[in-house]
């Protein structure tokens, strides 16, 4: 890799992903429409919205690389995560890493199922009920689209810019930032359905900033570690099934302690299993750390 006039090269590089993080969130708002957001009808415009923006995100990339001259030896395919070697196990192991994270709130659904872990498995393997997902909208919007056109465009298209300049650790303290910053757009909509107070609605934004901005950087650790796209989607995917883990009904729950126990050591298990299960072994050279000035840390 070779690249020249660093500050030059920083700029272009945020004012691509500023780019980025501005188309994506301002597709959402070319259809013109009274019905909240969770209509299906403004569910389809945006989720057509959101996956032009990542068709166009690797344009946005090659045109970043021809403005700043850099020489990789790797594709634009490649550099966004989009490729095969290793790809088995950067689709199973970040997910499971990501499970273990939610030993605790996995247990305490299989504690409240009254066919315990047995039924909890039997409502994850219902062919009927993934029929029914996949004919809802809410559910394609949250599982599948969200996921994918999210982690091309804030994970896939963004690092790649940003390592030359940032660095790998760098990029993934840097690149959530975008990703939290674009979900402030929902303060527009609670507002103009006038539901809540502002303070309420900002406090609310400020909470959801906060953890989209840690969740963008798990995924990004992931994606520099793996070089592949498809660990972070499908990590997106499960965690906004799961949504935050319940602490305080943990703690009011009969079982409390089996609980608590669970939480804690899934995240001990978790922060074990971090980089062991992200190791290079698993995954072959890391297209994106080719791009990444000297010591590359994370790579």
């Amino acid at each position: 890799m070779q690249v020249e006039n660093t500050h030059p090269r920083c700029f272009l590089g945020l004012l691509s992903c500023l780019f980025l993080a501005g188309l994506y969130v301002g597709s959402l708002y070319v259809w013109r429409s009274s019905s909240p957001r969770d209509h299906p009808s403004v569910i389809k415009r945006r989720c057509a919205s959101v996956l032009l923006v990542s068709v166009v995100s690797p344009a946005v990339v090659k045109t970043w690389i021809h403005w700043v001259d850099v020489k990789a030896d790797v594709s634009v395919w490649e550099l966004m995560g989009l490729r095969m070697d290793g790809l088995v196990a950067a689709s199973i192991l970040p997910l499971l890493l990501t499970m273990v994270f939610y030993l605790g709130p996995l247990v305490h659904s299989a504690i409240d199922n009254p066919k315990g872990f047995t039924g909890e498995m039997q409502c994850a393997l219902d062919v009927q009920s993934w029929r029914r997902c996949a004919g809802d909208a809410v559910w394609l919007r949250n599982q599948v689209v969200a996921p994918v056109t999210e982690e091309l465009v804030f994970r896939g298209a963004m690092l790649p810019m940003l390592v030359p300049c940032t660095g790998p650790t760098g990029a993934i303290v840097t690149a959530p930032l975008f990703f939290g910053v674009a979900h402030f757009h929902h303060v527009i909509e609670e507002r103009r359905l006038g539901k809540e107070s502002m303070s309420v609605i900002l406090l609310v934004a400020g909470m959801q900033f906060l953890y989209t901005t840690v969740f963008g950087a798990f995924t990004a650790f992931i994606f520099m570690r793996t070089g592949h796209v498809v660990g972070p989607v499908l990590c997106h995917s499960f965690c906004n099934s799961q949504g935050l883990p319940d602490i305080r009904s943990a703690l009011q729950h009969p079982h409390s302690s089996a609980l608590l126990f669970s939480y804690l050591m899934g995240g001990l298990l978790f922060l074990v299993l971090l980089f062991p299960l992200t190791d290079q072994y698993f995954y072959g050279p890391i297209p994106i750390c080719s791009l990444a000035p000297p010591p590359g840390s994370v790579c």
